[in-house]
């Protein structure tokens, strides 16, 4: 599926910003479920050359830096992507949740070892609520790919989407308590379950499909950004997702490497807070609610003789 995104997001300041300083996960990476085809990256105020950067994060998202030294009452930054996605293959082995918490803890090479994914986060802390909420599905005889998925099924019934109930920094606890929240705090949710469990899981933030093709129903989450969990499935390293299974507990729906073809990957990191669309510190002014706008539509196809245009 190849698909257009317009990611808009505008700050309008009550006082005149002095300098500012700016970090933002906007450009998504050519993996094995998705190639990018174009992208672009648009900042009004636009800063000097010498004040913008970017490059690989610790968890190796591309982030952009910038630093305004100009004074200014609002902020504009606009992020055009064009990405193909691919299904990946669907047909697995399978193995216990028993067997993958102890891989998790066998020694491995640093760069491939999912430890880390296994450990609690600022926003996804430690706590047996959480372990007890998964328990009912995650035991360690049940084949670990089947238990997850009845565990994303479960949160998809027993959790009530409500955009109004919840901010971008409430921890896993305060929404799983209130059993209400939007995508971001079921995926909290879902990965301090699978942690509390010993299995290593990551926070993604991505894209879904604005409007679905006919006769499908419209997902939860479009018209913003999304986000969901991704499961480290042990000893797939030869499949091409690496043995990553997405899960989105917002619309139960999977999937190896991405839950469909309709969700594109934009960042990956232990929680929200690791991969937010845009954060940044001011100096002088006064911060504001941003207004965000998504789009996410299916391009047209291109022709053969024709390379695709940005």
């Amino acid at each position: 599926m190849r698909l257009s995104i317009s990611h808009e997001t505008r700050y309008r300041y009550g006082r005149r910003v002095d300098t500012s300083h700016h970090q933002g996960h906007l450009s998504p990476l050519t993996g094995a479920q998705q190639t990018v085809l174009s992208h672009q990256l648009l900042i009004d105020p636009a800063p000097r050359a010498t004040d913008a950067s970017e490059h690989l994060d610790v968890w190796g998202n591309r982030i952009s830096r910038w630093y305004l030294a100009q004074a200014h009452d609002c902020l504009r930054v606009s992020a055009y992507t064009q990405v193909e996605t691919h299904t990946l293959p669907q047909g697995v082995s399978p193995i216990t949740c028993g067997q993958a918490a102890m891989r998790q803890l066998q020694p491995m090479h640093p760069s491939e070892s999912a430890l880390r994914w296994t450990y609690p986060s600022r926003l996804v802390p430690q706590h047996r609520e959480l372990a007890n909420h998964a328990r009912a599905d995650l035991h360690p005889e049940r084949e670990l790919i089947e238990a997850a998925v009845a565990f994303m099924r479960r949160m998809r019934a027993e959790l009530t989407y409500d955009p109004r109930s919840t901010q971008v920094d409430t921890p896993a606890l305060t929404a799983l308590r209130e059993r209400r929240g939007v995508c971001q705090d079921f995926a909290h949710i879902m990965l301090g379950g699978l942690r509390q469990m010993g299995q290593a899981a990551l926070y993604v933030s991505g894209y879904l499909l604005t409007q679905p093709p006919p006769g499908q129903a419209r997902l939860i989450g479009a018209d913003a950004s999304h986000a969901w969990v991704a499961l480290q499935v042990p000893g797939l390293d030869d499949h091409p997702s690496r043995g990553w299974l997405h899960l989105d507990p917002t619309n139960a729906r999977h999937g190896w490497g991405s839950p469909g073809e309709d969700y594109v990957v934009l960042a990956m990191g232990r929680d929200y807070s690791d991969v937010s669309p845009l954060r940044g510190v001011l100096r002088g002014g006064s911060a504001t609610a941003p207004e965000v706008r998504v789009t996410v539509e299916p391009m047209a196809p291109a022709s053969p003789s024709t390379p695709p245009q940005a």
